[in-house]
């Protein structure tokens, strides 16, 4: 019972827990990419609301996300906007004014009809007179007003 190897005589290979060569390396193909990037601007702008802080930096920057920042100007939701070209994909500077309780995407995107709109939005909102609805179209970003 107390030999370390079988009876033959023979010793066993030990066996490593660490290969010594490098695994293979992964193909270029797999890289991660953002799904939404309204989500994460609109994620990073509510947990910067919540703790409390003045401004908020986003990046990646997009048509549809400067669409939408302005429609939320256009109410008093947020401040100013600076949009930094870093001739990449950009950022966005965002003032903070203290008036945004949540804000979200709704997701997947799914069609709505013209008179199907206001059934939407008393679906989703809150109160009749309290909060935006924004939709996106194929001729723009529009309030559901």
């Amino acid at each position: 019972f107390g030999s370390s190897h079988c009876g033959s005589g023979a010793p066993r290979p030990v066996a490593r827990a660490f290969p010594r060569s490098r695994p293979p390396a992964r193909p270029h193909s797999e890289k991660m990419v953002k799904i939404s990037v309204l989500r994460d601007c609109l994620n990073g702008i509510v947990n910067a609301e919540k703790r409390g802080k003045r401004q908020v930096l986003v990046r990646p920057n997009s048509k549809v996300i400067i669409k939408f920042l302005q429609v939320m100007q256009k109410h008093g939701y947020i401040g100013d906007l600076e949009i930094i070209d870093d001739h990449r994909a950009g950022k966005v500077v965002i003032d903070l004014v203290g008036r945004l309780n949540k804000c979200g995407v709704i997701s997947p995107r799914f069609d709505v009809t013209l008179d199907g709109i206001e059934q939407l939005a008393s679906n989703i909102l809150p109160s009749r007179q309290f909060g935006h609805l924004v939709l996106t179209t194929p001729y723009g970003i529009m309030d559901h007003e």
